[in-house]
């Protein structure tokens, strides 16, 4: 498997300025990744899986206004919470890869 075809994890944020463009952009963010908050989401998949993303994103937006930012997460790093739990007591959401998580 190459280096295009292995599962990543990326957080994707955004700041959009127009409420019809938020909702739209957040209705495609749902189909390619998993909402952490309204406007962060976990992305795992390949490097090509990330630029399909952004660039179907990119479509949407206006580009003067708004702001959307991505980050690759190390394979094996750090997952932590702090504050109140976004999942009821006793769920443990399992979503990531073995390779990633």
């Amino acid at each position: 498997m190459t280096s295009t075809n292995s599962l990543q994890a990326f957080v994707i944020g955004y700041d959009i300025s127009n409420q019809r463009r938020l909702q739209r952009i957040h209705r495609e963010m749902c189909k390619h990744a998993a909402p952490l908050e309204y406007s962060i989401f976990l992305l795992v998949g390949s490097e090509a899986d990330k630029e399909r993303c952004l660039d179907e994103i990119a479509e949407l937006m206006e580009l003067a206004d708004d702001d959307v930012r991505c980050y690759p997460l190390p394979t094996r790093g750090f997952q932590g919470r702090i504050g109140r739990a976004s999942l009821p007591e006793g769920i443990v959401w399992t979503g990531l890869p073995a390779a990633i998580a």
